[in-house]
């Protein structure tokens, strides 16, 4: 068993509206749903001890205060855009001023956090560029750049993502070929970042040091639609997220 740390991991839930028409009648159907399952069951496997803060409780209830964020070792930001954390309700419906929790998360890292960036539709760049990760204080303390547009890359066919250097704590006792992944956003390593995994020509799994913190950035989804069955059930499933949290943490 992995030292225990406290993970937070802010996103991995949405809502689905239907529109449903019956001929001249029409009525709609909303659905909410999480995709953090088999991450959250992994990392509490290991012995972490795990906050999971879906996108709307995030939204209000995701650190103000640095003291507040340091009260976790890592956080994970999965399928989370920026307008998610920029645009707290008291900023937008009350015109009240926040602190930017963008700079937060800068402040957190270099200080000594962990923080990993999960790939999806709604990290690094996103859908249509919505996510807006670009350019933000997030990036900086990133070990990778990101495309200023949709950086997608959706592959139906499935790609295999391959290692690149076997002697890092994440990669440890995991084979060299991982199962095919089936898209990811398309992310440059900075040039003092150390890439660990690549999908393609692509980082997958990028790492480096910033100041007195660790960040991780992993391009491609830990759970459905990018990551299909075979990878979730994958034996080094867990043991690679285990380790990615032990590490950004400082527990490898």
């Amino acid at each position: 068993m992995t030292q225990e740390l406290r993970v937070l991991i802010a996103g991995e839930s949405w809502e689905t509206m239907s529109i449903h028409q019956k001929g001249f009648d029409i009525f709609t159907t909303t659905f909410y749903e999480e995709g953090v399952g088999p991450l959250k069951s992994a990392l509490e496997k290991s012995g972490h001890n795990v906050t999971h803060m879906p996108s709307h409780i995030a939204a209000t209830k995701f650190p103000t205060e640095l003291a507040e964020l340091q009260s976790y070792d890592v956080v994970m930001l999965s399928d989370i855009g920026t307008n998610t954390l920029l645009l707290h309700p008291d900023t937008f419906n009350k015109s009240k001023r926040m602190n930017n929790r963008l700079k937060l998360v800068r402040e957190y890292t270099e200080n000594g956090g962990g923080l990993i960036m999960v790939g999806g539709y709604m990290t690094f760049q996103g859908i249509d560029a919505k996510a807006r990760y670009a350019k933000t204080p997030v990036e900086e303390v990133l070990p990778v750049t990101m495309l200023e547009r949709d950086d997608r890359v959706e592959i139906p066919e499935g790609v295999s993502a391959k290692v690149q250097i076997t002697d890092h704590p994440i990669i440890d006792g995991l084979t060299d070929e991982w199962p095919v992944l089936l898209g990811y956003n398309q992310i440059i390593a900075k040039p003092d970042a150390s890439v660990l995994a690549t999908v393609g020509e692509d980082p997958l799994l990028a790492v480096w040091t910033h100041h007195q913190g660790r960040a991780v950035a992993f391009a491609s989804d830990c759970g459905p639609h990018w990551a299909p069955p075979d990878f979730l059930a994958w034996e080094g499933y867990g043991k690679l997220w285990s380790q990615m949290v032990a590490w950004a943490g400082g527990a490898l």
